[in-house]
């Protein structure tokens, strides 16, 4: 995996006023606000001890019915999550890993591994899921890359997944691919194609490093230069299955 460090020591002078109105309410040409791009919106979601879009739901259900009928019980571990959930999650790492003893911009690329910046989620859409194998033996820790490899308890599934899932309409994001970079594989994490695609290329129009930036409450975020923010963008948000690039 190509990998690389590209936060540099420079820091941000950005203003913290809050951004205008109309800024957060329209794309241009686009059926999706940036408030529903950047889990902010408050979009009517679906699924049970999950949350989703209408059409993702009745698609997943249909590839857990099929699913079952091999004797694999896909269950979603993660669905939709906000901004302020993923927020949460971003600061919680950030503050673990200095405490830890790396300093902020080891700590921001040690997140950015497996977790996104807050507003830059997939998972803010309602598009995309985690995926278990409820039928298996459930070891500590779930979502490792070693439960859907050869032995591990998801194989099965994931054998099932890459035979059957596009037919359902769900890609896999994260891939294997060794010219890759960004986000390190995640062989639980699927996409909805038919939805997440166009989100995707109306993401592409939206100022992300502004968004980011004006977060005073986000921590190490005068770490995060116009030159990372680019490169992320590049590596981590665009760099990933070309079938849900538009």
């Amino acid at each position: 995996m190509n990998r690389r460090s590209f936060i540099n020591k420079s820091v941000l002078t950005a203003s913290a006023s809050l951004l205008p109105l109309s800024f957060w309410n329209s794309l241009d040409s686009e059926e999706f606000t940036i408030e529903e791009l950047t889990g902010k919106a408050n979009t009517k979601f679906y699924g049970n001890g999950y949350l989703v879009r209408k059409e993702v739901n009745e698609a997943f259900i249909k590839m857990q019915a099929a699913a079952k009928k091999e004797n694999i019980n896909i269950q979603i571990v993660s669905a939709y999550r906000g901004y302020k959930r993923q927020k949460q999650i971003f600061n919680a790492k950030f503050t673990r890993y200095t405490h830890q003893g790396l300093n902020e911009i080891e700590a921001i690329n040690k997140i950015i591994e497996y977790s996104t910046i807050p507003g830059t989620s997939r998972h803010h859409w309602g598009t995309d899921i985690d995926i278990i194998d409820a039928n298996a033996t459930q070891p500590k820790n779930v979502l490792l890359p070693e439960n859907y490899e050869l032995e591990g308890v998801y194989y099965k599934m994931k054998m099932w997944l890459n035979e059957h899932s596009e037919k359902f309409g769900f890609y896999i994001v994260y891939t294997n691919n060794p010219n890759r970079k960004g986000f390190y594989p995640e062989p639980w994490h699927f996409s909805y194609r038919k939805i997440a695609l166009p989100m995707l290329k109306a993401y592409k129009k939206i100022d992300i490093h502004k968004i980011i930036t004006n977060d005073t409450n986000l921590k190490g975020r005068n770490f995060l230069s116009t030159a990372f923010i680019d490169s992320y963008k590049n590596d981590n948000i665009f760099d990933i299955n070309p079938a849900l690039l538009p």
